[in-house]
């Protein structure tokens, strides 16, 4: 089987390579952000720069994504691995549509009025899956706080319909935080994913400037009762840095996980989009991240990702190999 992940992600508007929000004409893609005051982007250090993408399979993955009429969340996220992942046919699914409810501060998603779900998505997610033998697929979407359930039966259709089409794909779902919509965590539970992600982003304290729509500690929980629904799933978060927090900010955020019996962080440098974006405080060194791997290693995480081009999902198929050797050791530690 393949390793290659894709996002199905059936949305008009918004081609590659449109400006966002304040960087030129036709709809603003961030209309909330229009007026906010520019903040300058920086000079990114050397640690942090990736080279722009020359391999033939970089575009020929390229091609299938825009013959097959899909748009990836690499593209419309910015992700700075696209170079890398695409030439290894490497993408993530977004389902639901390309239109967010929230309006993060250091999100490039596009933020607005969702359109209705589409219910034939699930069929078309897993009849993909099974024709392109993936291994591990990774699953996220828009927040949707429109929908009564946030769309986590969405969720659980996917997860259901990919089980059907192809039983041997390991399943990753990037959830958004089902604030205010009860049963949301315990839906998507019960499809049972084999890894259940969702990012806190930052610490407490910048949520009301990075992350107004969200609480942490909802964050939190969401994390703690998919962990309890089924012990077997394996739990991930991630964090981004470089915001404005504090060391011990960040090992506190570690602590809270822990607790909630987190299993995989990652954490990665945070890249200001556009000028109408949250500013970059920091461009935190190399060595900062090694540092903090070895304290997250230290204080228990199964699996940790800490360098500046870290991404949620950026190798989730052999991280996904590595968290179930890491699991089975520490069984195995435990049984001597």
């Amino acid at each position: 089987m393949t390793t290659t992940r894709l996002t199905i992600d059936h949305r008009a508007g918004h081609p590659p390579g449109t400006p966002a929000s304040g960087q030129g004409g036709g709809t603003l893609r961030h209309p909330e952000k229009a007026h906010r005051p520019d903040n300058p982007i920086q000079r990114k250090p050397g640690w942090i720069r990736v080279k722009a993408p020359t391999s033939p399979v970089y575009h020929e993955t390229q091609s299938l994504m825009r013959d097959h009429r899909l748009v990836t969340v690499c593209e419309e996220a910015a992700c700075p691995n696209i170079g890398e992942c695409w030439s290894q046919r490497h993408a993530t699914m977004m389902i639901m549509g390309d239109t967010c409810t929230r309006a993060c501060s250091f999100c490039n998603v596009r933020t607005g009025q969702p359109g209705a779900l589409d219910g034939d998505e699930p069929n078309r997610v897993a009849d993909a899956v099974a024709k392109l033998g993936l291994r591990h697929v990774v699953i996220t979407s828009v927040d949707r706080d429109d929908l009564a359930d946030g769309g986590a039966a969405h969720f659980a259709a996917v997860i259901a319909a990919i089980r059907a089409a192809a039983p041997d794909t390991t399943i990753e779902v990037l959830t958004p935080d089902f604030l205010r919509k009860p049963g949301g965590v315990e839906a998507v539970a019960a499809a049972r994913p084999d890894v259940f992600n969702h990012n806190l982003e930052t610490v407490p304290r910048l949520y009301p400037s990075i992350r107004p729509g969200a609480r942490y500690y909802q964050s939190l929980r969401l994390l703690d009762t998919a962990k309890r629904i089924d012990p077997g799933i394996f739990t991930k978060s991630g964090l981004m840095v470089g915001l404005g927090e504090s060391r011990a900010e960040i090992t506190q955020v570690m602590d809270d996980l822990r607790i909630a019996e987190v299993d995989f962080l990652t954490i990665g440098q945070y890249l200001q989009p556009t000028v109408k974006h949250a500013a970059v405080n920091r461009f935190v060194p190399p060595e900062e991240f090694a540092d903090y791997a070895a304290i997250a290693r230290a204080k228990g995480f199964l699996l940790v990702s800490a360098t500046p081009l870290t991404r949620s999902s950026y190798h989730a198929d052999a991280d996904f190999a590595a968290l179930r050797e890491a699991r089975q050791a520490k069984l195995t530690y435990a049984t001597i």
